[in-house]
């Protein structure tokens, strides 16, 4: 079964906001949510997560990685949930500490407010927040291996899986065998395409994956648009390695054609990865960005 919109997925887990850029609610003695999506959609997160938790807040707050669309409601969420604890990799509480990184995810979170408007009219727009990113501090520093206990035999597991970047992490709660992957596991569009999503190191990323397989996995949450229940983990999970292996491929044949010209590859990925999907999809300023970064890391891999 694939799960693709918001809502109840079973009676642990619940997707708030929207499933383009969802944030997971779990179900416990200590409620736990994992990624704060946009900025501006923080008021949307907020009003899900009330009403799922009927009048407890949430604990915990895990965050995957620092990139735009991740986190970036997280800030506003530590407003109206006090006491909200902040859980991250080290790496990104370095990250989210640097002045330039902090300018990208304040650009990039404003620059997609203008196709949520559109998206929304008629259906909400007013609740998006225009108010800039903010930044915010990290509660609570992980590492790989940490188990977290949300009470009543129920835990979180640390999983470092770099390779989409280097403060990656998963999730995984194995007492309910529900995975919180987001993008260390790519990620599936609306045409069936498995966006290969490394933009660190291709190795990593794959042995993050395979490692990630290895795991006993009934529910996997994807970063964007897709929840994989039961059978449909395997095959995703497969599919995902398969398209990662052939991505590689691709940009090496491409890359050879056009005499290592970054640029030419980038226009001939595009085409068929970004303007042939009918969408919703990324912004085509963060997804440029992204494949800008894929394409640069295989050439330099090529190199060596």
């Amino acid at each position: 079964m694939i799960f693709d919109k918001t809502g109840w997925v079973n009676e642990d887990l619940f997707i708030a906001g929207f499933a383009f850029s969802p944030s997971y609610v779990i179900m416990a003695e200590k409620p736990a949510v994992f990624e704060s999506g946009y900025n501006c959609m923080g008021r949307v997160y907020e009003d899900d997560i009330r009403s799922t938790l009927k009048g407890k807040t949430p604990e915990f707050l895990f965050l995957t990685h620092m990139h735009f669309d991740h986190c970036g409601s997280t800030a506003y969420l530590k407003k109206v949930f006090p006491g909200l604890k902040v859980a991250a990799s080290q790496k990104a509480a370095e990250i989210i500490r640097r002045p330039n990184a902090l300018k990208l995810i304040g650009s990039l979170s404003e620059g997609v407010i203008p196709s949520l408007v559109s998206m929304m009219q008629g259906g909400g727009d007013e609740r998006l927040i225009m108010e800039p990113f903010e930044p915010f501090e990290i509660d609570m520093v992980l590492h790989d291996g940490q188990t977290i206990p949300l009470g009543n035999g129920l835990s979180v597991q640390v999983i470092a899986a770099p390779g989409h970047t280097r403060d990656m992490l998963s999730y995984y709660l194995p007492e309910k065998r529900i995975l919180i992957s987001t993008e260390a596991a790519g990620c599936l569009d609306w045409n069936g395409h498995v966006v290969t999503e490394f933009l660190t190191d291709y190795d990593s990323y794959l042995n993050s994956l395979r490692r990630l397989m290895s795991l006993d996995v009934e529910v996997l949450c994807q970063g964007h648009r897709f929840v994989f229940i039961g059978d449909d983990v395997g095959k995703f999970l497969g599919k995902s390695l398969e398209a990662a292996e052939l991505f590689r491929e691709e940009v090496e044949h491409v890359l050879v054609e056009e005499h290592n010209s970054i640029e030419k590859a980038l226009i001939r990925i595009k085409k068929r990865e970004y303007d042939m999907n009918p969408g919703p999809k990324q912004p085509e300023r963060s997804y440029l960005l992204n494949l800008r970064t894929r394409i640069e890391h295989i050439a330099g891999r090529m190199k060596h």
